[in-house]
């Protein structure tokens, strides 16, 4: 089975950059290192345990691949691909599939070879762009928004959070939309649509007033898009009344999507803000005025990086700053919750889900899935990682199908809606689970007795040994203790304790 959390996981391989043509696979005559260690990057290490030869081919390997690399004996490719032999293969049950039939899906009745669009962005933004992507495997793409407006960016117009392995966690943007012309960018429709007449175009729009939105949507589908995403929801917008203010007003959002279905005969998905409190009468708006489907999320407001000296956030252009758009694995909780309140609402039933929002690895993808997105949009991952990782999105969600026995990923659409709840009143509060600690793997670094008293509830001591002891007497089962620890050295334990057993 799959394993939560990964054997080998991002901190194993803190200093590999993930670099292009990477020299440690031009150094290796029998495997490819790189491939490798991306796939453990994006929580697909199962998928590259598969994939490995009968025999270990590093064990009398003199490991040129950690030479060549880039940061020369900073990286343990050879430990790495021996774990994968010992930890992670001994566990693998089901073979690599022999093709990605479960993945094709479809759009508003649209075929998909598989879930995976690029979001309307920068990396939707040219012919070019579009067509490596779909050459590296892509389903299809949302085009950059294309509008009327003459864009002039700001320079610079990112920045971003960092983790502690250098990976961006959260980032911001202050761009708009698509800075081609009307024309341009039809012509790129056309073009695109004829060297990749499968690959999927979703054309995002935004119009001034109901016939601009209409004039967009029929010149969108004359020229090749097989779908309109009508783009209610850029907060980033240097007028007002555009983007995100509309998306804020169900009845504008009615009245501009019957003015697009209006005017077409594809489907029509409106893009929905997360800057509201609840998503659902947007939605519901949308629907009335004929829209097929929803997108969500888009970014969020936010402002991000204070500078001590200048008070100035981030990014700053010329001495001056302002709220912006934030997205990348930091917003995947709040985009969830807006994908579930969607699945669930009755009143939106039938009606197609694309989900976004912080999506990195192909279990993030999942998550969507299973709370009722039908396909899948990406940016921010592949702004910081490149096209090439929907090579470990289809690979790492195809083997999860296989394994639980899906025939098509549409059968995985909303199954976890039943057991999500918008209260907490319906949780259960009468029992405790007690976390277990691993010996072997425990360090004794004492994070988890810090936590315990300075944000729990005293529960946990070091003995003489650094070896963590619980008092079950004061534990209540918080698992803060879990989430901490930097050995992944605590589980929780399968039993469950009676609170009045405790008290006994």
């Amino acid at each position: 089975m799959i394993q939560t959390p990964p054997r080998l996981s991002r901190a194993d391989m803190i200093r590999c950059t993930l670099c292009g043509n990477a020299p440690c696979s031009a150094s290796c005559e029998k495997l490819d290192p790189a491939g490798l260690l991306r796939s453990i990057w994006f929580q697909n290490e199962q998928t590259a345990a598969v994939s490995l030869p009968e025999a270990n081919p590093c064990l009398d390997c003199q490991a040129p691949c950690e030479q060549a690399c880039i940061r020369a004996g900073e990286v343990p490719i050879r430990e790495l691909i021996g774990r994968l032999y010992t930890e992670v293969l001994p566990d693998c049950e089901t073979p690599l599939p022999s093709d990605e039939d479960r993945l094709k899906c479809d759009l508003c009745g649209i075929p998909l070879e598989n879930p995976f669009l690029l979001s309307s962005s920068v990396v939707a933004s040219t012919y070019d762009m579009c067509a490596r992507a779909f050459e590296a495997g892509w389903a299809g793409a949302c085009f950059k928004t294309i509008c009327t407006l003459d864009i002039h960016e700001a320079s610079p117009r990112f920045s971003a959070i960092t983790g502690s392995d250098g990976g961006i966690i959260g980032f911001k943007n202050i761009e708009q939309l698509s800075d081609h012309s009307v024309s341009e960018n039809m012509e790129i429709f056309r073009r695109l649509k004829k060297k990749y007449p499968t690959k999927f175009i979703l054309a995002s729009i935004m119009g001034q007033n109901e016939e601009e939105w209409g004039e967009l949507a029929g010149l969108c589908e004359e020229n090749g898009a097989d779908a309109i995403e009508l783009n209610f929801s850029c907060p980033n917008m240097a007028e007002g009344g555009l983007g995100s203010d509309i998306g804020q007003v169900p009845e504008l959002v009615e009245r501009y999507t019957r003015a697009a279905k209006s005017s077409c005969h594809i489907p029509v998905l409106a893009k929905l803000t997360p800057n509201v409190a609840s998503m659902s009468p947007a939605a519901e708006a949308a629907r009335r005025g004929g829209a097929d489907g929803l997108a969500a999320i888009n970014t969020i407001k936010s402002v991000v990086g204070v500078n001590p000296h200048t008070y100035l956030t981030s990014p700053s252009v010329r001495g001056k700053s302002a709220v912006g758009g934030y997205s990348g694995n930091a917003v995947r909780p709040i985009a969830l919750r807006f994908v579930s309140e969607l699945g669930q609402n009755p009143a939106l039933k039938g009606m197609h889900i694309s989900a976004m929002g912080g999506i990195e690895t192909w279990q993030d993808a999942l998550e969507f899935i299973l709370m009722g997105g039908s396909s899948i949009q990406i940016t921010t991952a592949v702004m910081q990682y490149g096209y090439r990782i929907i090579d470990d999105l289809k690979a790492g969600l195809n083997l999860y199908l296989t394994e639980k026995g899906f025939s098509d990923v549409r059968e995985a659409v909303g199954a976890g809606l039943d057991t999500l709840s918008v209260t907490t009143d319906v949780l259960e509060r009468d029992t405790v689970v007690f976390p277990l600690f691993s010996r072997e793997r425990c360090i004794g670094c004492g994070r988890c007795e810090i936590s315990c008293a300075d944000g729990g509830h005293q529960a946990i001591r070091l003995n003489a040994g650094r070896q963590p002891v619980l008092d079950g007497r004061k534990c209540v089962g918080c698992h803060l203790c879990i989430l901490v620890c930097p050995q992944q050295a605590i589980r929780p334990a399968r039993k469950r304790i009676t609170k009045a057993n405790l008290k006994e």
